[in-house]
This record gives structure tokens, C-alpha cells and sequence, in this order.
């Protein structure tokens, strides 16, 4: 699941706000992606809640968000048509690209599938596009309500109801979709494509998937969702989409500049992540993690802080000598949980300090072992916590120079 989920609202081009929710990965994004939901729904809808956050796995951040008038955003949904959620859609772009860098991907589901199709025709940015579940033509939203389409021609506005749920829909509603050719074009877009359908969809028929496929040029790709709903609404439908577009997308995007970085043998690198105030992607040879600041000291708070990562190599380093030595000398050690606090403290409260009018750093380790253990074996165990080679760095004195 994702490493941190949080609020990401922009403003549309009428100057309305929208609601967003921005999944990130742990690491540093390979790539940013938007979300566009299905007609009348929200980004809460399962299916775009599970895959954003699953898409984070694949080291992807996706932004969901409501269009217009819907779930948390602003406006009122009975002025909205089509082509407002493009212009959505374009507002999500630009605000993702001055916050951190345009998105490579675009995913909808259902009309919001249908939707992304003709953004991405003026994206130039955008290098691939998955559709889910989406009709070929904006014209089949209708069906939702064809019983009432001559009233709201005759009168300029009629309530449907949709799923429950009473919306106005007016007339330009109609006049928009009816003027829109989705199609035109996407076979001159030079991106890549995977299109997204279950063959029992009772909705949006997989014929409309055909149409969108023998329209695009390649590289195309069209997946099978075999049982799946319309709605993705069984979490493993959901998550297997979402695998799905993790392992294509890996083919259309270049991994991360920084991590063709490596360090020296021996040593770590340290990057500053870009349009972030703290954000730090840490690498070694094999491994990487991030460091950051709360949002109190007006950081990200998509790692932990330096001195929670200090506390951290002390507290790792000192369960792995007890693990080391119980495992030598054949006891049955089971669990080690360390918990670390650090403070400031005068010199006057501290016993062992010679300065009493200087602020000390205070390091506390409690330490609770689990397991066959005689009282003797446990006290020995402890007594090896404080020769971990952390605990004696922390302890002796440091030279650091910076060149």
C-alpha cells in the first residue's frame, strides 16, 4: 500500500477548488500519474482508491481527484459537461507539474477512461494512457438516462436519477457530448496505450474496448478483466488492474535520474528530491530511504527525521548484536523490541557529565527481550546491548570533517 496518502486540491479554470488525495510511494516517485473517476462518482470510489494506492507499489504517485461539482470539489455539477472534465483533467496537470513534475501517465475509469483519451492529445508530456472499462464514444453516457432525453431537450433541464443519486442535467450536458469525437486523432498520438475491459461488463459493452483498440496505432495493449464488474467493486478485480498497469507502464518510463546514481563502495549518498524543502533520498549500494521533516518544520513528513533515523541505527544495531550473540551462544532468544527516546538535558542533571551549564544530547534505550531465557541469560544479553558498534561510536568521540 501507499507510503503516505494526503490532501492535493487545486483549482479548476473557473477558479473553483478541487478535492484531490496524492498517493506516494515510499522512495522517490519513478513517475506521477492522475486518475480520472466514472460519471457521477468520486475518486472515493473503490476501484480508483484501490489502484492509486496499489499503483504505489510499482513506485508510482497518483493523483485522484472529483471533477467539478462532485464529492469534495466545488462548482455545480449541472454546468459541467465533457468537456469541463478535460479542462479538470488539465488543471490536475498543472498542478501536479508545479508542485512536482508532469505526469507521465493518465488512467480513467469508465467515461473518466474516455476522458483521459482526448486529454491526452494535448499532453505532450504525458507518454502513456490506460483506460478502463470506457466507452468509445461520449454519446453512450446517455444511456444512463434515455427515458428523460426528450424532456431535457423540451424543457433545458431534467433530474435523473443515477445510481440513487438525483442530478440536473441540462441540455448543454447533451449538446457536448454529442459533439465530441473521441476517436479523431488517437491514432496520430505517439504513446502508448493499454486498454482495460471485462467481456461481462453489462455496462459499456467490450465492443466499445474493440473500437478504441483498432483505432490506436502501436505500441497498444488490451487486457482482459474476465468476471470483473464495471465498477471494479471486488478488491481483487481492482488489484489486479492495478498490477496490470504497474508491469506495463515499467516499459514506457525511464527509471528515476538519481537512482543511476550510486555511491562508492563503502559509502552513502544523499540527494535532495527537487520542488521538496527537506525531502532526502538516502542510497547505498543496495538499498535506499527517505528522510524528511514534519509539516510542523514545513517538510513533507515522507520519512523520518534525522534524529529518528540516528535512533533508528542505534536501535536496529543494538537488537542485531543481542540476535548475534544469543544465536553464538544457542539460546533461545525469540524477540527484541527496542524503544529509543532522545532529548536535551543540562550538564547539572546528568550524573556522569563534567560541563553542567551545557544542553547534552540524551539517548534512552528500553529494551524488552521475549523467549526461554534464565534471569542470568537475559541480564548477559542486556549487558551486550551497550557493546553494539553504534552504541560505542555514539559513545566516543567523534571527529567529522567536511571536504
Amino acid at each position: 500500500m501507499s507510503a503516505k496518502s494526503e490532501k492535493f486540491n487545486f483549482v479548476n479554470a473557473s477558479g473553483e477548488t478541487l478535492s484531490g488525495r496524492l498517493e506516494l510511494p515510499m522512495s522517490k516517485p519513478k513517475a506521477f500519474a492522475i486518475f480520472a473517476h466514472c460519471f457521477t462518482c468520486s475518486k472515493n470510489l473503490l476501484a480508483a482508491s484501490r489502484i492509486s494506492k496499489r499503483l504505489t507499489d510499482s513506485n508510482i504517485a497518483v493523483l485522484r481527484f472529483d471533477f467539478t461539482g462532485l464529492g469534495n470539489s466545488e462548482g455545480d455539477f449541472s454546468n459541467t459537461n465533457f468537456s469541463s472534465n478535460i479542462e479538470d483533467i488539465y488543471s490536475a496537470y498543472t498542478a501536479l507539474t508545479e508542485k512536482y513534475q508532469a505526469p507521465e501517465l493518465l488512467i480513467g475509469h469508465s467515461l473518466g477512461g474516455t476522458a483521459v483519451l482526448q486529454a491526452c492529445k494535448k499532453l505532450d508530456k504525458v507518454k502513456a494512457v490506460v483506460s478502463i472499462a470506457a466507452p468509445s464514444d461520449t454519446l453512450h453516457v446517455s444511456d444512463n438516462f434515455k427515458t428523460q432525453i426528450s424532456e431535457i431537450k423540451d424543457q433545458g433541464v431534467a433530474q435523473v436519477n443515477l445510481s440513487g443519486r438525483i442530478f440536473n442535467i441540462k441540455k448543454q450536458f447533451l449538446d457536448d457530448i454529442s459533439s465530441q469525437k473521441v476517436l479523431d486523432g488517437l491514432s496520430e498520438q505517439r504513446k502508448a496505450f493499454l486498454i482495460l475491459h471485462s467481456p461481462t461488463d453489462n455496462t459499456v459493452s467490450i465492443d466499445h474496448a474493440a473500437k478504441i483498440y483498432q483505432t490506436l496505432k502501436h505500441p497498444k495493449s488490451f487486457v482482459s478483466l474476465d468476471t470483473a464488474d464495471h465498477l471494479l467493486m471486488d478488491k481483487d478485480d481492482a488489484e489486479y488492474a492495478a498490477q496490470i498497469i504497474g508491469s506495463w507502464i515499467s516499459r514506457y518510463l525511464k527509471e528515476v535520474e538519481s537512482e543511476k546514481i550510486k555511491p562508492s563502495t563503502g559509502e552513502l549518498l544523499v540527494v535532495g528530491r527537487p520542488k521538496h524543502n527537506f525531502t532526502q533520498d538516502i542510497y547505498s549500494m543496495t538499498n535506499k530511504l527517505v528522510a524528511d521533516e514534519p509539516k510542523s518544520f514545513k517538510g513533507d513528513d515522507l520519512g523520518m527525521n534525522p534524529y529518528e533515523l540516528l535512533q533508528a541505527a542505534l536501535g536496529a544495531c543494538t537488537s542485531m548484536t543481542m540476535k548475534m550473540y544469543a544465536d553464538r551462544k544457542k539460546w533461545n532468544l525469540k524477540d527484541v523490541v527496542v524503544e529509543l527516546k532522545h532529548s536535551k538535558v543540562y550538564g547539572e542533571d546528568c550524573e556522569d557529565c563534567e560541563e553542567s551549564k551545557s544542553k547534552l544530547d540524551h539517548i534512552t534505550k528500553k529494551i524488552t527481550v521475549s523467549g526461554d531465557l534464565t534471569p542470568e541469560q537475559i541480564d548477559k544479553l542486556i549487558a551486550i546491548a551497550e557493546k553494539c558498534p553504534i552504541n560505542k561510536t555514539l559513545n566516543s568521540d567523534i571527529k567529522i570533517e567536511s571536504i
